[in-house]
């Protein structure tokens, strides 16, 4: 087939190019925007003999672009697509049986590489737009350059850029750099920042309205995002000019008229869609806003999601010299010369920032359990990766060897995030309220406006996109149904009823991390990691006992809950059996052991109930650790105690054959005495209530006890013949009597073999003499006791001679 010679810049390149995949199979293409890259590059390599009736595949970072490429190669051939090029993306595709040249986008393509890992059909794959780093475009490049490895030597691949530093890229494939120079024109640079507190998209429609007012052609708007271009729509209501919008959820009938010339002057407002691979014909004058939304981890959601940031000073040129494309043009820059200093010189790659959960899903699939197997421009981190793991572990996705799992098998073959994949999944008969909510999930929140004024409950949006809501924006209710029915059709789920009180245990499979459980008032929860969280406390979703999170406000103590769905107790035990942990431990609870039972989800109470411990062997081990901590449990009886006191004394008569007691020692030795006696206790009272003389008795041995009763009797009997009580706390046992119960006797009473010290007291009660020898006391001081005696006490009888 014969193209004509288009005129384009690119054309002195192609030589260069053919010899290269010729010799080399690989090179690396830099063509500025508007050299023709894109459309002539794959077309004139149709002949090359290398082909072998195999097909070229070129690469499109973007939906929109994948289709204007391919439009634009197949009219340039004066052929419908489908005959010699066609395209294919996620959700559309025009193809035939003699297609040469496919356009894919890059999910496609790494979809393409697990089935078929050799691209046997395949002769060349171009990587168009390399310079953007979007993470699939990192993994299909460094994909193909493993199936050239291992199974493809003669598979020619083909890097094109617009703007790139070529070395690192012409290393890692194996071949020369290419250079080709664009026909370009000036481009006049116009700094107009944005006042402070004004909206990005209200100052760009001012600078529109000025630009049309002062400048000739069309406009070319780069806006962040889908919010801004429709706020900025609205201010241009009344224009003398055509508005159209331009982003990948448009329908494909307002994307082609955004990018086709109209019969009078154009104002596109357009994400970055049109910011290198895509043309947007007629524009010479550019605003750009230097925002963009890109991928970036959110620890609200778990995933990946858009972020605006401010774009690099190679995107502003790349934007900017859109408007040089058909003669001298003009760009206006919604930021400072200062400002713009400060931007960084490229884009970052993706690889570096984003989630890499359905990154390492991909390439486990491909069979590389380790990105270290592979080669990269930029490695991914190891921390990263070794976040993804986790997660896709707790997914069931792979195993502990990082093998895919046939869950996570089924989670590779859909175009989702693998947290949505899995709930997609193991949805089982609630398939299409699965691919409802992923959907939802998806894209941006079908009910707009403030947060304060959006209800958390996610299931609401899904009755919003089933059966309509006037708080809900109509056209992303029907984005919404469009994802879904193709997520069905993809995963073979037919239509059906959707049970609105399934979005909870639907949501528990994507978030196994979110569960919350309510704490205390409405609205306040903990999560099941730990972390605290909240909704309004007017919320319809704050009385709930269980939610599962989806989307948090990314802090992370005490996080916001933006979007959530209630979740019933008996769902949460079947979505978490496995993981549920029952837990039951006794505890001392005031003085009484209790047995608590908990129920415990990672760090979540599900349920817990106490009641008095049953008695058994760990019941009377913390009996004893009570005892041995806090003698005061034991609450000695005198007897008991005057036991230990007997037996301490005659210890010190013969420590050889006593055992030295005291009642510090045995509450520190319980384990070896009391033990026996607590068997059966639960609590402090049952503890106070053994015998502990009956216990010591029982510890010493009946021998030694009754040696105990006749060695250390508890009473002695006086010359008057009334017994009294022995007292052993001292170092020496002791009696206490009035003196006149010892008249009649010169001798001392003795325990153990060993004179008693003797208390004698007046008839009062009072000591008059302490002594251990009786007979002495008498012959001496016995005469000074008497005269105060018998002055003090004189009916009584005090006997000069009492012995």
């Amino acid at each position: 087939m014969t193209l004509p010679d288009t005129g384009l810049p690119v054309e002195a390149s192609v030589p260069d190019v053919r010899v290269a995949l010729a010799d080399e199979h690989a090179a690396v293409l830099v063509a500025p925007p508007g050299s023709g890259k894109t459309t002539v590059v794959p077309l004139r390599l149709l002949d090359e003999p290398w082909l072998q009736g195999r097909k070229i595949v070129v690469l499109e970072p973007r939906r929109l672009a994948t289709r204007a490429a391919a439009r634009r190669m197949a009219a340039l051939l004066g052929e419908p697509l489908g005959q010699t090029v066609g395209y294919v993306t996620r959700t559309d595709r025009q193809t035939g049986p003699d297609m040469a040249i496919e356009v894919v986008t890059e999910g496609v393509l790494t979809r393409r590489l697990q089935t078929d890992p050799g691209l046997m059909d395949t002769a060349a794959v171009i990587f168009d737009e390399i310079h953007e780093r979007n993470l699939q475009t990192d993994l299909g490049l460094a994909l193909v350059l493993h199936s050239r490895g291992l199974f493809r030597a003669d598979l020619r691949l083909l890097a094109m850029s617009a703007t790139i530093d070529a070395g690192p890229i012409a290393a890692m494939v194996g071949g020369p750099v290419i250079t080709s120079e664009a026909r370009t024109y000036p481009v006049d640079v116009r700094w107009k920042p944005a006042p402070r507190r004004t909206y990005i998209e209200d100052h760009a429609a001012a600078v529109i309205r000025e630009a049309l007012r002062t400048d000739e052609g069309d406009v070319l708007v780069f806006l962040p995002g889908m919010a801004q271009i429709d706020r900025a729509a609205r201010n241009l209501e009344g224009i003398e000019a055509d508005v159209h919008r331009l982003h990948g959820s448009l329908p494909l009938d307002d994307q082609d008229r955004a990018i086709t010339p109209g019969p009078g002057r154009k104002v596109v407002l357009s994400t970055d869609i049109a910011e290198s691979s895509l043309t947007v014909e007629g524009v010479s004058i550019v605003i750009d806003s230097g925002l963009a939304r890109s991928p970036r981890f959110d620890a609200r959601t778990g995933m990946s999601r858009l972020t605006t940031i401010g774009i690099s000073k190679a995107s502003a040129d790349q934007r900017a010299g859109r408007a040089g494309r058909l003669g001298p043009g003009v760009a206006y820059r919604l930021w400072s010369k200062m400002e713009h200093a400060a931007r960084k010189p490229d884009i970052e790659p993706e690889i570096l920032s984003v989630d890499l959960a359905g990154f390492l899903l991909d390439l486990v699939h491909f069979g590389v359990d380790d990105p270290k197997a592979l080669t990269w421009l930029d490695p991914p981190p190891e921390r990263a990766v070794l976040e993804a793991a986790d997660l896709l572990r707790s997914l069931g996705a792979i195993n502990d060897d990082r093998r895919l799992t046939d869950t996570g098998a089924t989670m590779a073959r859909l175009p989702l995030h693998p947290r949505l994949a899995r709930m997609v999944a193991d949805a089982g008969p609630d398939g299409w309220t699965a691919c409802l909510v992923a959907a939802l999930l998806d894209d941006r929140d079908v009910f707009g406006g403030r947060l304060d004024d959006r209800p958390v409950d996610l299931a609401a949006r899904v009755r919003a996109v089933v059966d309509g809501d006037g708080r809900a924006d109509r056209r992303g209710t029907e984005r919404v149904l469009r994802t879904a029915r193709d997520l069905a059709s993809r995963a073979r789920i037919g239509e059906s009823a959707v049970e609105l009180d399934r979005v909870g245990p639907l949501l528990a499979l994507a978030f196994p991390d979110r569960l919350a459980i309510r704490r205390g008032s409405p609205g306040r929860f903990q999560l099941r990691l730990g972390a605290t969280a909240w909704v309004p406390n007017t919320d319809p979703l704050a009385p709930e006992p269980f939610l599962v999170a989806a989307d948090l406000d990314g802090k992370r103590k005490d996080a916001r809950i933006r979007l959530a769905a209630a979740i019933d107790a008996e769902e949460v035990v079947f979505a978490f059996a496995d993981e549920i942990d029952e837990r039951t431990e006794l505890v001392w609870e005031s003085d009484r052991i209790i047995e608590r039972t908990e129920r415990k989800l990672g760090g979540i109470v599900l349920e817990s109930f106490e009641r008095r411990a049953r008695p058994d062997d760990r019941t009377r081990e913390m009996v004893l650790d009570r005892v041995r901590s806090d003698p005061r449990v034991l609450d000695w009886p005198r007897a008991a105690t005057a036991f230990v006191e007997r037996v301490a004394f005659l210890h010190r008569s013969d420590p050889d054959a006593w055992p030295n007691w005291s009642v510090e020692s045995l509450t520190a030795s319980a384990d070896d005495w009391l033990a026996v006696w607590v068997t059966g206790a639960t609590s402090v009272e049952d503890v106070r209530q053994v015998d502990l003389l009956s216990a010591l008795r029982t510890a010493l041995g009946h021998d030694a006890a009754r040696r105990v009763d006749s060695e250390a009797p508890t009473t002695v009997t006086l010359p008057s013949g009334r017994e009294v009580k022995v007292d052993y706390s001292g170092e020496r046992p002791s009696i206490a009597a009035r003196v006149q119960e010892f008249y009649g006797s010169n001798v001392t009473p003795q325990v153990g073999g060993r004179p008693l010290v003797l208390e004698l007291l007046s008839p009062a009660q009072r000591p008059v003499q302490i002594t251990d020898d009786l007979a002495g006391f008498w012959k001496g001081s016995w005469a000074e006791v008497r005269k105060d005696m018998a002055g003090r006490y004189p009916k009584h009888d005090w006997p000069e001679h009492p012995a």
